[in-house]
């Protein structure tokens, strides 16, 4: 340990290496309770250690925890933490549509008339007009035969994709997919591959080797990754999964609203026919400021999944308020074309000036989320809590969200954030970097 109690870089980097160090297979067992009783406290499982040398780190080293923090207002392009009025790059309200008179009058009337809940699956006694015409709404947007909504946008992922695919199948993903989609190939019963982010060379030559040593196989990328504010090669993509007979399926979560002219994708920013994905997957919580998530596609596919899906076939349906809230939304998008134009606005600004001013901005695009790449675990955190102090609110992202040595800040852009909003984050961000020592390589 260093002088003065606190930890160094190197020190704080090794200690989060061994706590990411597999379990050895041949554990010794917990002593046993004098009675000999197995022992069932919570804090013997493995990872709580893990959690309490996390804390015990941070503490050593003045840091205050950035998770669950308190918002004590609407979270828009501003929120309030701990009785401070702060901007906010933390939150997903990519076109300024959260609190929106129209939505939360349409929420306020259904709730009115059919309540907060569904009360069953929609299988059962759940269906409800709502459910339709939302999914009419998100069937329109990628010109597919249908669409279905579901209660939950992570669970969306988990449920469609072992009801798709069986043991003599093959899924392969981007390295970088998000969470859900990597723990909806681990549970179905299909081979799981990957392969590098957005190296589709790679994708190609795996598909050349071992296409037909599978019945179906299906493959998974994002239109907009959220921890790198990049996308791929939607066209490329399109060519493989054509060529080789596959399933695409595109995670659009954070491309609807934001790419494309108007707001309507990666295919629309990549002039793609966007019949030609077989699978599109998406989540009702970002641009259209409500909970849930969505697939649409062939009207086949929706069948099937409404009645083999376990997310859907077992789970309540989403209440009214909800689906009104992400279908006005949905309506106001469309109608509104300036907020994304906007939203496209702010992110090419702060990107621009990012990187003039020599921050590491990686592959970003810069269409509403722009990362800053730091490096270092601790001066990530150290820099998010001075902004933090100054007035900025942004999300540090560490390892094993990213991969090691690669912790950033990560900037979401909305559409209602002012050029004073950029302008007053930049400037702090500018000062407080140079402040503790950051090196500020220029992206590539």
């Amino acid at each position: 340990m260093s002088g003065g109690g606190r930890l160094s870089d190197d020190e704080f980097e090794r200690l989060m290496a061994e706590m990411k160090a597999p379990t050895p297979a041949a554990a010794p067992k917990a002593p046993e309770r004098a009675d000999h009783r197995p022992q069932t406290a919570f804090e013997t499982l493995p990872r709580f250690t893990e959690l309490r040398t996390q804390r015990a780190a941070a503490e050593l080293l003045g840091l205050e925890s950035p998770y669950h923090r308190v918002h004590e207002m609407r979270a828009g392009a501003v929120s309030r933490i701990d009785g401070r009025e702060v901007v906010n790059f933390a939150s997903y309200d990519y076109l300024g549509l959260n609190g929106d008179p129209r939505i939360t009058r349409a929420v306020a009337e259904a709730a009115a008339q059919w309540g907060t809940s569904v009360s069953s699956s929609r299988l059962s006694a759940g269906e409800r007009p709502a459910h339709g015409a939302l999914e009419a709404g998100l069937a329109a947007i990628y010109e597919a035969e249908a669409a279905l909504a579901f209660v939950s946008g992570h669970a969306t992922a988990l449920a469609v994709i072992p009801t798709l695919m069986g043991p003599n199948d093959l899924v392969v993903t981007d390295a970088l997919m998000h969470n859900c989609v990597l723990l909806g190939a681990q549970y179905s019963p299909a081979t799981r591959r990957t392969f590098p982010h957005n190296d589709l060379d790679a994708l190609e030559a795996m598909l050349a080797r071992d296409r037909d040593r599978f019945g179906r196989v299906l493959i998974v990328s994002e239109g907009l990754f959220s921890m790198d504010g990049d996308g791929p090669d939607l066209k490329r993509l399109v060519a493989l999964k054509e060529r080789f007979g596959c399933w695409l399926m595109i995670d659009d979560a954070h491309g609807l609203g934001v790419l494309g002219g108007t707001g309507r994708g990666i295919a629309e920013h990549a002039g793609v026919d966007p019949r030609a994905v077989d699978i599109w997957f998406g989540t009702l919580s970002k641009t259209l400021v409500s909970c849930g998530g969505y697939i649409a596609g062939s009207t086949a596919l929706i069948d099937y999944l409404k009645a083999f899906a376990p997310g859907m076939v077992y789970s309540v349906g989403m209440p009214v308020p909800v689906a009104e809230a992400a279908r006005v939304a949905l309506e106001l998008m469309i109608a509104e074309p300036e907020r994304v134009k906007r939203l496209a606005a702010n992110g090419a600004r702060l990107r621009g000036q990012l990187v003039a001013g020599g921050f590491d901005v990686g592959a970003a695009w810069g269409f509403g989320i722009v990362p800053v790449i730091v490096g270092e675990t601790i001066k990530t955190v150290q820099l998010a809590q001075k902004l933090l102090e100054r007035g900025i609110n942004v999300f540090p992202v560490l390892p094993p969200g990213v991969p090691d040595r690669s912790a950033r800040l990560r900037f979401f852009l909305s559409a209602a954030h002012s050029d004073a909003h950029l302008d007053q984050a930049l400037e702090a961000l500018t000062q407080e970097a140079a402040a503790l020592g950051l090196p500020r390589p220029r992206s590539g």
